[in-house]
């Protein structure tokens, strides 16, 4: 990050400060936040979520594009006002070349205990050697069924260990027993379709998402799925949010955003089944939005910060970011009975999918900034071209790669997971 002006620190620091200078005359923690900032939920992380920490803490929060920049400010000015920061992986990545972080590795054997999955630690590594945060608090996408839909399952599936090849003989015999397409998919304008080719059908498929973005296995992974929505509803093309299509019968299963299928299983939770998302030949692929907690260097208070990250993962205070805010728990933490009972199918569906012994993470694309939607573009189009207009895969394929790789080359972003890392712009083989 280019070197951050005096002036513009006193800009980016000047709200921190007025909001942590009684804090730090009276030894609270200052928690930075870039998640749960409207007022309503940061009420709630104020009044019941913090609310049995031992030491009173003050939770500001700030807007994402500002985060980095606000604790590089503060680095460069020789203040020390925050303590703990909470943030969404790729946000807390723009603080790895920063050297913000503490290393947490002591912090993350004595909550070993507390059923973190591994993945997820990982993931909080950035590739180094040490642990740089601790997750926090996640969402993920999910599948939803009708239980109309279950005994039309193939004969020895577990729903719950689906493979891509077991969801098409399913949709395939619904269609055949009903006379019905009954899979859905969120591929409307304003859809998440998107979401499903990165962080889903590639990495289950071909292990990765741009590098072997033109190969064999992504060729095969394309006329396989072009197969599968033979039996999609024609629909999906209008779907936004999937709760409606699943509550109206229209369709019995269902893949998107738990948050765009929480009211489906909200309204009628006794209709539905919640379910991780299928495995390929390279597992089972699934993109984990996940929030961790850090602690800044410089910080006065390192035990003191280090204790709110032991407080915000224990099972308990994890269930109250369930009730309260509708984040998923990254902890293994028995839910209790009077819980939402969409709200737990939800929870349980990502607990499985993340536990799986195949379970392959692919993290939201990150670093394009502005460019975030030419990313998705490339992928929508690949699927508009082979899928919905039937092109062959392989022109089509080569076409993409070449605007792919020319979006890489000019933003400069690297290999995220799971392609392997590396320096420089990230290449298409």
């Amino acid at each position: 990050m280019p070197k951050v002006s005096a002036w513009l620190c006193l800009s980016l620091c000047a709200g921190l400060l007025a909001a942590t200078a009684d804090a730090t005359q009276t030894e609270r923690l200052v928690f930075l936040s870039t998640q749960l900032r409207p007022i309503g939920e940061a009420q709630k992380m104020r009044n019941f979520v913090l609310k049995e920490f031992p030491q009173e803490v003050d939770y500001v929060t700030d807007l994402p594009q500002r985060f980095a920049m606000r604790v590089e400010a503060e680095r460069q000015a020789g203040m020390h006002t925050i303590d703990v920061v909470g943030a969404l992986h790729g946000e807390l990545q723009a603080l790895v070349p920063l050297d913000a972080m503490v290393p947490l590795d002591d912090l993350s054997k004595r909550l070993a205990g507390r059923g973190i999955p591994d993945p997820l630690l990982t993931l909080g590594k950035f590739g180094t050697a040490h642990q740089l945060y601790i997750p926090w608090m996640q969402a993920s996408y999910i599948m939803v069924a009708n239980k109309q839909a279950l005994p039309y399952l193939p004969s020895g599936a577990d729903i719950n260990a689906l493979s891509y090849d077991q969801l098409a003989t399913w949709a395939s015999t619904l269609q055949q027993k009903t006379g019905k397409r009954l899979l859905g998919f969120p591929a409307g304008p304003h859809g998440l379709m998107h979401r499903f080719f990165e962080g889903f059908l590639y990495p289950s498929h071909t292990g990765g998402v741009v590098v072997p973005f033109r190969s064999e296995a992504a060729e095969a992974m394309w006329m396989q799925f072009a197969s599968l929505w033979k039996s999609v509803n024609p629909n999906s093309t209008s779907y936004d949010f999937m709760a409606q299509p699943l509550l109206s019968g229209e369709v019995w299963i269902g893949f998107d955003h738990i948050a765009r299928v929480l009211d489906a299983l909200r309204q009628k939770p006794n209709e539905f089944v919640a379910f991780p998302a299928p495995a390929g030949p390279k597992g089972r692929g699934y993109m984990p939005i996940l929030v961790g907690l850090a602690v800044v260097k410089g910080t006065p208070g390192m035990a003191e910060a280090m204790a709110l990250i032991d407080y915000l993962t224990q099972p308990e205070t994890q269930i109250t970011l369930a009730r309260t805010v509708g984040f998923f728990p990254v902890v293994k933490a028995k839910l209790p009975a009077d819980l939402d009972p969409g709200l737990r199918m939800g929870a349980d569906a990502i607990a499985k999918m993340q536990s799986a012994k195949d379970a392959l993470p692919a993290l939201p694309p990150i670093g394009f900034g502005q460019r975030d939607a030419e990313f998705d573009r490339v992928f929508l189009e690949t699927f508009q071209l082979i899928v919905l207009r039937g092109q062959k895969a392989r022109p089509v394929l080569e076409r993409e790669a070449e605007t792919l790789q020319r979006l890489m080359n000019e933003s400069g972003v690297p290999c995220w997971q799971p392609d392997p890392p590396g320096r420089g712009a990230c290449q298409v083989q």
